[in-house]
């Protein structure tokens, strides 16, 4: 098995890492973050994102015919691993939501929202939790009820990423009052813009002081979203009604591979080699420890495990293979890997890995830190370990499901 990168892949990283080098300016490294706060773009940062867009990397995987360039899976890695190293930004997936259209959408539907995604003009925002059903999505209770040609839509949905920046929302509703569990269900394609939708922010702890960009779930802010008697036309239903839970596990396991997936848990590793590697006295002392020489290796082998994990993931979609369990398989062992290297990394910093940004003697602008407030977040986010590893022993191992 090779696992290298072709002349044409490693051509295509080098022209992205050029791009980067000439044109993300600090000015627009920090519009970037302030526009998850819900500030806006700047005139730079529109510029700097319709360059990306005008080179096809918005959509390096998607059809032709809807505007991408429809080269491999293996080229939207590359390009989503440098833009999301370089600045936190999810760059070559076509947006979320937009994975799941391609997969369950009418031929309408598809020509209604991937060329506008892939232009960066339609941005959807996912409409998952609830108060009361966070990781375990089959508890959903907010209702879009039939009514002649439209559904009216009752409730509300919690942490709701850039709700306030989005022109949709991928939203699970249940269609059958009379129904229990994954039964019933159904998606909808929302507009932001409708009457009776109220965005509400909720301001997470990493917005004072501000995480640097590349931080572990560094968003400021996520989001309340209320609907009230919202109405939209039948044909904004994605897929079959009542079988949304489908619709959506397909499209959170395509959601789950890739890149940023794979950098949210692994990039610590980076930040602490590059720390060890530079820096006075002190950080010489521990660089020539043998026990944190010993501890840096181990997680870094482990973060080869993450990145092969994700390159079978993308193998396997590529070559049209039965895409079962390993998107699941992959929100086990990356999440739980990002936990174990940033509590390994604050022991290996001892104080200073406590320091904030904004903190004088903070190394790397508090990202240590910051890292560590976010990192059990993502055992959580898109899904909780618990519920993948129930996935991979029923869908991968055929076990039975548990008795509650």
């Amino acid at each position: 098995m090779d696992f290298a990168f072709s002349d044409e892949e490693n051509e295509l990283r080098a022209s992205i890492q050029t791009f980067i080098r000439e044109h993300l300016t600090d000015e627009i490294r920090r519009d970037l973050q302030e526009t998850v706060v819900g500030q806006g773009y700047s005139e730079a940062s529109l510029k700097f994102l319709g360059m990306i867009r005008d080179n096809g990397w918005s959509a390096v995987s998607w059809p032709t015919r809807y505007g991408g360039q429809g080269r491999s899976r293996i080229a939207q890695f590359i390009v989503e691993e440098e833009f999301h190293r370089a600045a936190g930004l999810g760059v070559g997936g076509g947006g979320t939501g937009a994975p799941a259209i391609l997969a369950s959408g009418s031929q309408a539907q598809k020509d209604a929202f991937i060329p506008g995604s892939i232009r960066m003009e339609i941005i959807f925002c996912q409409g998952y939790s609830e108060p009361h059903c966070g990781t375990d999505l089959a508890g959903i209770r907010c209702r879009a009820s039939r009514v002649g040609d439209k559904f009216v839509i009752n409730g509300q949905k919690i942490y709701t990423t850039n709700a306030q920046n989005s022109t949709h929302i991928f939203l699970m509703v249940r269609t059958d009052p009379q129904s229990r569990r994954h039964s019933g269900l159904s998606v909808l394609l929302v507009p932001m813009n409708l009457a009776g939708i109220t965005v509400r922010p909720l301001w997470t702890i990493q917005h004072e002081p501000r995480a640097p960009s590349v931080t572990t779930y560094a968003e400021p802010r996520t989001n309340e979203v209320f609907f009230d008697n919202v109405e939209v036309p039948v044909d904004a239903l994605l897929g079959e009604e009542n079988d949304g839970w489908r619709v959506a596990q397909r499209g959170l396991n395509l959601d789950r591979v890739g890149a940023r997936r794979y950098l949210i848990s692994t990039m610590r590793d980076e930040d602490i080699v590059n720390y060890l590697k530079s820096g006075d006295e002190l950080v010489e002392q521990k660089r020539n420890d043998p026990r944190v020489r010993d501890k840096v290796a181990e997680l870094w082998a482990e973060a080869q495990v993450c990145r092969l994990m994700t390159m079978r993931s993308l193998s396997i979609e590529e070559n049209g293979g039965n895409f079962v369990y390993e998107g699941s398989a992959e929100k086990v062992f990356a999440p739980e890997h990002g936990v174990r290297a940033t509590e390994a990394i604050s022991q290996i910093l001892g104080p200073q890995a406590q320091l904030l940004n904004g903190s004088p003697e903070a190394p790397n602008e508090g990202v240590f830190a910051h890292n560590l407030l976010g990192a059990f977040q993502s055992t959580v986010n898109h899904g909780s370990v618990q519920v993948m590893r129930d996935q991979v022993a029923r869908k991968g191992l055929g076990m039975p499901r548990q008795k509650s």
